[in-house]
C-alpha cells in the first residue's frame, strides 16, 4: 500500500481462495479494460464478461489479452452457457472456451430450466476443462427458493466439482438473495451459512449496502461478486475500514 496505517485487517494475498472480488465487465472497450486493470488489478480476482456480451464484443481477443497480461482469470457469463445449452450446442461451448483460452466456466440455470441432476452432470464434465463456478438462484423475482433448497442445490453442485457456488442476485441486486428493494434476505443468508462454508460461496452484491452487510457479517475476506469496475477501489476501501460505513469496524478501541 502507499503508506503505513495500523489496525488495518489482513486481506488474504493473491492468488486467494477467499476474499475474492469478482467484477462484471458489461462491455468495456479495450482501452477501458486497460485503464481498469491499471488501477484495480491488485484488488480484482476474477473478471466476468457479463451475460452474452462476449458474443457481440468487438476485438474480443484483444480485450482478453489485456486481462491475461495481468494474469487475471476471465469467464463468460452464465447466460452464454445457457444460450449454447438451449440450442443443443454444449460441445460447441467447450470448444469456444478452448478457442479463447477461457479456463473458468459458469454453469447456471437462471434463464433455462435444467433438471438439477443434469446441471450437476454439466458441472462434472466442465471440471475436466477448467475451474467451474455454478450459480444458484433464479433470475425470476417471483421464483423464491426456500433456504433448504438453496442449501440442497449448493451442496450438490459443490459435490459435483464446482469450486465456488455463486448466490444469484443479477446485476441489479434485486432478486435471489435480495428482495425487490435490494434488501438482503438475512434469514436466507444465515441459514445457508449453517450448512455451506462461507469461503465456497461468492455472494453477488452489486449494491454498496449489500457489500456492507456481508463485510459486517463475514469480515474483510468475504467473497463478493457482480462488482462494477468503478466500484472496486471503493469496495476494497470498505473491506479494510477506510470508508465511513466500516470506519470503526476493525479499530481496537
Amino acid at each position: 500500500m502507499n503508506f503505513n496505517l495500523t489496525q488495518i485487517p489482513d486481506r488474504n494475498p493473491k492468488p486467494r481462495n477467499s476474499g475474492i472480488t469478482m467484477v462484471m465487465d458489461k462491455g468495456l472497450s479495450v482501452a477501458e479494460a486497460k485503464n481498469f486493470m491499471s488501477v484495480a488489478y491488485p484488488h480484482v480476482d476474477i473478471v466476468k464478461l457479463g451475460f452474452g456480451t462476449s458474443y457481440v464484443t468487438p476485438n474480443l481477443e484483444e480485450k482478453l489479452e489485456v486481462y491475461r497480461s495481468y494474469n487475471m482469470p476471465i469467464y463468460f457469463g452464465g447466460t452464454l452457457f445457457e444460450a449454447f445449452l438451449i440450442r443443443n450446442q454444449f460441445d460447441d461451448y467447450i470448444e469456444v472456451c478452448k478457442r479463447f483460452g477461457i479456463s473458468y466456466m459458469e454453469v447456471s440455470d437462471g434463464s433455462v430450466n435444467i433438471p438439477h441432476a443434469e446441471k450437476c452432470g454439466y458441472i462434472e464434465k466442465l471440471t475436466r476443462h477448467g475451474v467451474v463456478l455454478s450459480e444458484v438462484g433464479s433470475k425470476d423475482a417471483a421464483n423464491i427458493f426456500p433456504p433448504y433448497k438453496w442449501i440442497e442445490l449448493m451442496r450438490a453442485e459443490l459435490e459435483a466439482g464446482a469450486t465456488y457456488v455463486i448466490a444469484e442476485a443479477r446485476e441489479g441486486g434485486n432478486v435471489g438473495l435480495y428482495r425487490g428493494s435490494g434488501e438482503v434476505r438475512q434469514g436466507l443468508v444465515q441459514e445457508i451459512l449453517t450448512q455451506i462454508p462461507g469461503e465456497k460461496v461468492i455472494w453477488e452484491a452489486p449494491q454498496k449496502e449489500q457489500q456492507l452487510y456481508f463485510i459486517e457479517l463475514l469480515g474483510c475476506n468475504v467473497n463478493l461478486g457482480n462488482i462494477a469496475p468503478t466500484e472496486v477501489l471503493p469496495l476494497e476501501s470498505m473491506r479494510i475500514g477506510l470508508r465511513g460505513d466500516t470506519f470503526e469496524l476493525f479499530l481496537n478501541k
